[in-house]
C-alpha cells in the first residue's frame, strides 16, 4: 500500500503517481488514466471501459459479417 497526498493543481485537486504505479499501469506523461467505481472502491487504470465496450459490440457484428467482410476486403 502507498499513502500519497491530495495537492492543489490549478483550479483542481490531484496525486502524484510514484514511479511502481507508473510502471505497473504501463504509463508515462501525457497518457490517460480512467478512474472507474468498481463493488470494491475506485479503480484507476489505463483503459478505456467505453473503448471496450465498442469493441465487444465490433467483434460481434464482425463475426456475425465475416463472409461479406471477407469478400470486401479482396
Amino acid at each position: 500500500m502507498v499513502q500519497m497526498t491530495v495537492r492543489k493543481i490549478g483550479n483542481s485537486l490531484g496525486v502524484i503517481l510514484p514511479a511502481e504505479a507508473t510502471a505497473a499501469l504501463q504509463v508515462s506523461e501525457g497518457d490517460k488514466l480512467f478512474l472507474t467505481q468498481s463493488p470494491e472502491g475506485f479503480r484507476i487504470t489505463p483503459y478505456d471501459p467505453a473503448f471496450e465496450r465498442q469493441m465487444k459490440v465490433a467483434a460481434k457484428g464482425m463475426k456475425k459479417y465475416r463472409n461479406a467482410l471477407r469478400e470486401l476486403a479482396k
